[in-house]
């Protein structure tokens, strides 16, 4: 849901490395991933458990920091922010989905959408937050649904409205992790048929799943291995390890 023009660099990863200390063990999570993701790109990152995928998204969510190399949003060298600036970039230019919903039972679907308006730097009246919280819930199918709770709703309605409030401040990129895990197949087909239809209308979209039918959704695909990173499947890989 980006202004951003098309073929524009969302996201630029250089060198970008990850490694856990410990007293006796180096992990390196994450070896000098490159990665450029553009304005309306889906790109999905799949691989094996431990192969550094969660590592990553959070990196690009600004929620973990690498232990060298660059990251870039919007052209922002995110190693230059302080902790505020930090906060403020994450809220204003990436959208979160986890495999948890992570809504609040207490209040409602609508006022679930919007909370992410509350902690925004700009400023929205009742009713412009209405027509937000509104618009995004009409996006994945659950406008006629604002005045319930989240534990009134199934398993794949309260993903969906997880996506509503992940999109309700325009994000540069939704960043989407294993939005299906949760679900039954015939709820996570219909999750991932939104998030489809979504990247269809602009929405940049990055998605870690172990699940390669709903890799396949995609439109560009990599896989981690080691903490390496190649847009080639480990079986027919052609390219240099780690650049992209």
């Amino acid at each position: 849901m980006s202004s951003t023009g098309l073929n524009t660099p969302v996201i630029e990863v250089e060198n970008l490395s990850k490694v856990y200390f410990s007293k006796e063990v180096e992990t390196h999570a994450l070896s000098k991933v490159n990665l450029t993701i553009h304005n309306g790109d889906y790109l999905s990152i799949s691989g094996p458990s431990g192969c550094g995928k969660s590592t990553l998204l959070s990196i690009l969510g600004m929620l973990d920091a690498p232990t060298s190399g660059t990251y870039k949003i919007d052209g922002i060298p995110v190693q230059n922010l302080s902790l505020t600036e930090m906060a403020r970039t994450r809220n204003a230019k990436i959208g979160f989905v986890f495999q948890q919903f992570n809504l609040i039972d207490e209040i409602s679907v609508s006022e679930n959408v919007s909370l992410p308006i509350l902690y925004s730097d700009k400023i929205f009246n009742a009713t412009e937050i209405k027509e937000k919280t509104s618009h995004c819930l009409d996006l994945v199918g659950l406008s006629h649904r604002m005045q319930h709770t989240p534990n009134q709703l199934s398993g794949g309605q309260q993903q969906r409205v997880a996506i509503a409030r992940a999109l309700v401040c325009q994000p540069s990129v939704l960043l989407i992790d294993e939005p299906t895990g949760n679900l039954d197949s015939s709820s996570g087909d219909q999750v991932m048929d939104i998030i489809a239809d979504l990247n269809a209308k602009g929405t940049t979209i990055v998605m870690v799943t172990h699940d390669p039918r709903y890799a396949d959704y995609a439109r560009r695909k990599v896989f981690l291995l080691d903490g390496k990173l190649s847009e080639a499947p480990l079986s027919e890989r052609t390219l240099t390890v780690g650049n992209v």
